[in-house]
């Protein structure tokens, strides 16, 4: 029998096992499972995605072919128990599944339990997940809180370069876990691809394989909404461009492992969510990007099919905050390694565009630079423009930055060690606050700044 019609055969024993009839019963033993413990086919995962008013993604990753359902219920009304449907096969290359939460409720907390070929796979940690409000015409706009960070660098010694291991302290996401955000922003580097492996859906599926498994990231991954965009480890080799010739293996592996809700039209890796009053626009720097080596100035960087989408899309969104979450810095003026500053056409052309549509309440969140700092960019006659960069969690830090000329970093928010970041967004809409707080690896808290609806106007 070949592994399709295994997997066929594992998916009617599931539909038609107790679990199919009665969720809370576990489900008879398929021919899959029998293969091989059910508990050791799970590689990584569950991990929640995206957030909406009707349905939640749920995302899990298999050692190999296997069956994957989730079963799910209110927490108010836990006897009520109800599952993702169809029933989803795993299959090569990374054998991950997809699965959505669609019979929910808006503004509601769930639990939810994992079977993997019908058996009930235990984790030793919460899984839960939430609905967004429908507050909007009804009440004043949710608080949240987020957390936010670029540049997770997982050891791997018979692929890393020698010398002193280049990623470490994991517990950072320990760290983040415990301080209950309601989603995680990843800011692009969530994996470092090698040498041995950008060249090949092998090595590109190993590597996403290899980072999502630390142990570590496994709580944070099941109870908080993950979204994420990439920079160049996570599209391909170090400064990376549109030239790529396995960007298209790279985007297929990051919308294998990410469940982010939507993908832009021009091609790429871009979208956008929103949470209560705030809109996030997930920008890829990289699909479109024309070389660093040559004629930046007039260079590509976000290309003009996702920089017209983005200005078309800041002008159409009533959200309170903007943030727009890109791979690279975008007002530090210092023309330093992969910075916007060096595509200087481009760049004043978005700057340009927010400034003549009358575009309120953006704030740009990056990463890539292996450091943290709020960088400020006053412009007469309308509001200041920040730039939050926040990196890295797991990679080494890079001190070199402090020296360099950013004439608009705000002082005191410099940090070279591992580090995250949270966003509370608080308040009556008409006086909305934004609170940025930045924390080292263990949590400790490194410092903070507000920034209020009202002065982004």
């Amino acid at each position: 029998m070949n592994r399709h019609a295994l997997l066929y055969g594992a998916a009617l024993a599931l539909l038609s096992s107790p679990l199919a009839a009665q969720p809370r019963t576990p489900a008879k033993t398929t021919k899959a499972a029998v293969a091989q413990p059910t508990a050791a086919l799970l590689r990584s995962g569950p991990m929640v995605g995206y957030s909406e008013m009707r349905e939640v993604a749920l995302w899990v990753q298999t050692n190999g072919p296997a069956t994957a359902v989730i079963e799910y219920w209110d927490v108010a009304a836990p006897a009520r128990k109800l599952r993702t449907a169809p029933v989803v096969a795993t299959a090569a290359p990374g054998f991950t599944a997809h699965l959505l939460a669609d019979q929910v409720e808006p503004g509601h907390r769930y639990a939810y339990a994992l079977y993997l070929n019908g058996q009930l796979v235990p984790r030793p940690y919460p899984l839960e997940f939430q609905t967004q409000a429908l507050w909007q015409w009804r009440q004043e706009p949710p608080n949240f809180r987020f957390a936010l960070g670029s540049c997770v660098y997982v050891n791997e010694p018979a692929y890393d370069r020698p010398g002193r291991p280049y990623g470490g302290e994991y517990g950072i996401f320990s760290s983040i876990n415990a301080q209950r955000p309601d989603f995680m922003l990843w800011l692009g580097d969530n994996t470092y691809l090698r040498e041995a492996d950008w060249n090949t859906r092998t090595g590109i599926y190993h590597r996403y394989s290899h980072s999502r498994a630390v142990p570590e990231m496994q709580p944070l991954l099941a109870r908080t909404h993950n979204y994420a965009i990439w920079d160049d480890h996570d599209y391909g080799p170090n400064d990376s461009d549109r030239s790529f010739a396995m960007k298209e293996t790279t985007r297929a592996a990051f919308r294998d492992f990410w469940a982010n809700p939507n993908y832009g039209p021009a091609g790429g890796a871009y979208g956008s969510f929103e949470w209560s009053d705030v809109q996030v626009f997930l920008l890829d720097n990289r699909w479109f990007r024309s070389s660093n080596s040559y004629n930046t100035k007039e260079g590509s960087y976000l290309g003009r099919e996702q920089l017209s989408w983005l200005l078309d899309a800041l002008t159409a969104s009533q959200a309170t905050f903007k943030l727009i979450a890109v791979g690279g810095q975008v007002l530090n003026p210092a023309k330093v390694f992969e910075n916007y500053s060096n595509y200087e056409q481009e760049r004043a052309a978005l700057l340009q565009g927010i400034a003549d549509r009358r575009i309120s309440g953006v704030v740009f969140l990056d990463g890539d630079r292996h450091h943290t700092e709020l960088t400020k960019l006053e412009r007469p006659g309308t509001y200041p423009l920040y730039d939050f960069t926040c990196s890295p969690l797991t990679s080494s830090a890079a001190t070199g930055a402090r020296t360099e000329a950013n004439t608009g970093r705000v002082e005191g928010t410099f940090v070279a060690e591992r580090n995250f970041a949270l966003i509370d967004v608080s308040g009556p809409r008409a006086s909305r606050q934004l609170k940025i707080s930045v924390l080292d690896q263990a949590g400790k808290l490194l410092w903070e700044r507000s920034l209020s609806a009202t002065e982004l106007k």
